[in-house]
């Protein structure tokens, strides 16, 4: 009997792997790759012009495109879901291209969308030197809050001592950068003052960075941004979406400092329902990146944290954690920071201090959906199952 199977091919790499199975000619491999690929694309407030060249020459690709019936007879703007091959996608870009209505603006989309679904190796340049590499094995930030208030750790690190042995703690355990957070931005909690945070983060960020340890610090004020930068530290993790304080990108762009941008509407927008979960997130996220850009901050000192717990329900966490991967569209490295949240013990109905299972359980999803870093408590156990996921995704042992 022949074990004959349904082939998982979820990219370029995998559909190669699976031609030179096959042993057919280099030349009949390069033909049919981008044939073995498939993608769905969601397109956003599509003209009806538009969005019925797009289905006619989607379907004339032997592709398919699904447009509002309200598109078809020219009343409103409609999303429009394009299914297809990387063969397909070729060939209808290319048709676009030379459309009105836009069209060439939206096929330059596509191509940014398709290209970015794709894995790539590279490093993330950190200041001070240093690099991060992607795309290899998921990078591990270690949590070290020095506040009093935090809402899993809080009061355990104030003492700088305490905190630096905890930071090398997490170093030997496998992190790669420790994330030091002097301001809590738990639900409820009183805002520190910059005072506070500065004499609380600078100790600690001094002593680390003298250690030769990779430093994030997890602010959203400018005053403190550039103190820590002054001070050798490495990554800026924003959780205001550089909206917070308006004075972080000039800071930013003035040290060519790498981000993180997270989205937030718990501090920003509370209350503010989403139209659609996905779209709504990548799309203010991207309006964060433009605007780092054009003030003079290059994309690739951008990483990306869609806000696991910041203004988001349940139900919405875990779809944030199903859909992960529809983020790499944006084209940045992506921050998925799960540990021990809410939404953890929602499901599971557990306290904070018992929710190590449930923060590795999203540790390894995030990883399958596409995170390039994970930011957790528990290093040592994330780090296990990060390499165990990472044996699987990045096919290596």
């Amino acid at each position: 009997m022949q074990a004959h199977y349904a082939a998982q091919i979820h990219n370029r790499e995998q559909a190669r792997a699976f031609l030179q199975k096959t042993g057919c000619s280099q030349a009949g491999m390069e033909w049919m790759l981008p044939k073995a690929v498939f993608r769905c694309i969601m397109l956003k407030n599509i003209s009806p012009p538009a969005a019925n060249i797009i289905k006619q020459e989607m379907l004339a690709k032997g592709g398919e495109a699904a447009v509002a019936y309200h598109a078809l007879t020219g009343e409103e703007n409609s999303d429009v879901l394009l299914l297809g091959t990387l063969r397909q996608y070729e060939l209808l870009t290319a048709k676009l291209r030379l459309q009105p209505f836009k069209l060439k603006y939206i096929a330059e989309d596509i191509d940014r969308i398709l290209q970015n679904a794709e894995p790539a190796v590279k490093n993330f340049r950190l200041a001070g030197g240093k690099k991060l590499p992607l795309g290899e094995r998921t990078l591990i930030m270690g949590i070290l809050n020095v506040t009093p208030d935090s809402f899993s750790d809080g009061g355990q690190y104030l003492d700088p001592v305490r905190a630096v042995e905890h930071a090398q703690q997490m170093m030997e355990e496998g992190a790669d950068i420790i994330d030091v957070g002097g301001a809590s931005s738990r639900p409820r909690s009183t805002m520190a003052s910059t005072e506070e945070e500065l004499a609380r983060v600078l100790p600690v960020v001094e002593a680390l960075v003298n250690r030769d340890i990779p430093v994030s610090v997890d602010t959203f004020r400018a005053e403190v941004a550039e103190a820590v930068l002054e001070r050798g530290a490495h990554l800026i993790n924003d959780i205001g979406n550089l909206t917070l304080d308006p004075q972080l990108l000039e800071v930013l762009v003035r040290f060519q400092a790498p981000v993180v941008i997270m989205h937030n509407r718990m501090q920003m927008r509370p209350g503010e329902p989403y139209q659609d979960l996905i779209a709504d997130i990548a799309g203010e996220l991207q309006a964060s990146i433009e605007k780092a850009e054009k003030a003079g901050l290059p994309g690739d000192l951008i990483m990306v944290d869609p806000g696991l717990g910041f203004g988001k329900t349940r139900e919405e966490n875990l779809q944030l954690l199903r859909e992960l991967a529809s983020f790499k569209s944006l084209g940045c490295p992506i921050l998925l920071g799960a540990s021990r949240k809410t939404f953890i013990g929602q499901t599971l109905n557990l306290e904070v201090q018992e929710r190590v299972e449930g923060s590795l359980a999203a540790v390894a999803i995030g990883i399958m959906n596409g995170a390039d870093m994970v930011r957790v408590h528990d290093v040592r156990e994330s780090k296990r199952v990060a390499m165990m996921t990472d044996a699987v995704v990045y096919q290596h042992g």
